[in-house]
């Protein structure tokens, strides 16, 4: 069992078939709020291409800035991209991943005015990246990795989480 946050209630784990906790959106959108980082996955040259990102959440959509080039040529069509958020602890062998699919745009400097200097995204990387983009949420999916004790505890390389 797991707490509600908007309740403070007691709510069922929904678990996978490969036993990974499923997360609901208002979760995904919160853990997401945690990370600076994440990957927008596109098409370049009809290859999927991976990049890392700045990010942040507004609402129910991620704004991204970015110069002139793939990442700006993909929002101006109008394509249709993943992202990719997660934080993994490889020593508990815990953590989170949450996917967002949707369409990409640029926003226009009305919407930019709109967007809350708090949570403009900062980037690691020195640059001048004058274009603001959307992704609209379409689809928000979120896994969770929980630790739990092997099933063959005693095998060679086999670490057992818990008691």
């Amino acid at each position: 069992m797991t707490t509600d946050p908007s309740t403070g209630l007691a709510r069922a784990q929904r678990i996978d078939h490969a036993g990974l906790e499923i997360l609901d959106e208002p979760d995904c959108l919160k853990l997401m709020q945690t990370v600076p980082i994440g990957r927008l996955v596109f098409t370049e040259g009809g290859l999927p291409t991976v990049r890392p990102v700045n990010f942040t959440v507004d609402g129910e959509t991620v704004v991204f800035c970015t110069a002139d080039g793939d990442k700006y040529r993909a929002a101006e069509r109008g394509d249709i991209v993943a992202f990719e958020t997660d934080e993994i602890d490889a020593v508990s062998q815990t953590g989170w991943t949450v996917t967002v699919v949707g369409r990409l745009s640029r926003l226009t400097n009305t919407e930019i005015s709109e967007v809350s200097l708090a949570l403009l995204p900062r980037s690691l990387v020195p640059g001048w990246r004058p274009h603001f983009i959307r992704l609209t949420i379409e689809s928000l999916r979120g896994r969770r990795v929980t630790a739990y004790g092997h099933p063959f505890p005693g095998l060679p390389g086999v670490r057992t989480v818990g008691p």
